[in-house]
């Protein structure tokens, strides 16, 4: 899996699609705290690839992804308690929980394959 520039990842490319999405969805919301922080989580899923991507290191890109990951399942988590506040529908919810679980596929598939290697 060789890659030749950040923007040819799958993961990040859907991540950036999440990202777009999430912020319009809330761009209109007046809980600020709530929108400023789903926000956040959805950007630093591709920020935090296209960095590790532009490490010295496969081991420093694992990194990355793993805070990647991680920023996914913080936006699933925000998606869950959205929903539950009425600032979405469930069913948007569970699309966008979809999306990011999906992401998050991808995400563990890349790291296991750069640590197969190390």
């Amino acid at each position: 899996m060789k890659f030749n520039r950040f923007e040819d990842i799958i993961a990040w490319q859907k991540s950036q699609d999440l990202a777009v999405e999430i912020y319009t969805l809330f761009s209109d919301l007046k809980d600020f705290g709530f929108k400023n922080q789903i926000c956040r989580a959805s950007i630093s899923i591709s920020n935090n690839i296209a960095e590790g991507y532009d490490r010295q290191s496969d081991k420093e890109f694992v990194h990355f992804l793993f805070i990647a990951k991680g920023s996914a399942s913080e936006v699933k988590s925000m998606l869950c308690l959205a929903a539950r506040l009425g600032y979405i529908t469930n069913d948007k919810a569970a699309r966008l929980r979809n999306q990011s679980e999906e992401i998050s596929k991808i995400i563990r598939g890349i790291i296991k394959y750069l640590i197969s290697f190390t």
